[in-house]
């Protein structure tokens, strides 16, 4: 997986991780289990990533994330 400069600044290694696997359209309990983490940890993760992107929502998240990672939408 790859780590972006400008999101890395903002997201943590692991928060970018999670943040990536959200983007491929990857389930929180798919999430999980690729990373060899509890459901729990990662809805943590989530909600953490939706604090300091200032979303609510995954849809949100992936948005502000790519831009933040001067990534194209879409």
């Amino acid at each position: 997986m790859r780590v972006e400069n400008r999101s890395k600044s903002v997201l943590s290694k692991r928060e970018t991780e999670v943040m990536e696997l959200i983007a491929s359209g990857h389930s929180n309990g798919e999430i999980a289990r690729r990373l060899f983490l509890s459901e729990k940890t990662v809805k943590n993760h989530v909600n953490r990533i939706y604090a300091k992107l200032g979303v609510r929502s995954r849809t949100s998240a992936i948005g502000r994330w790519r831009a933040t990672a001067g990534e194209p939408e879409g």
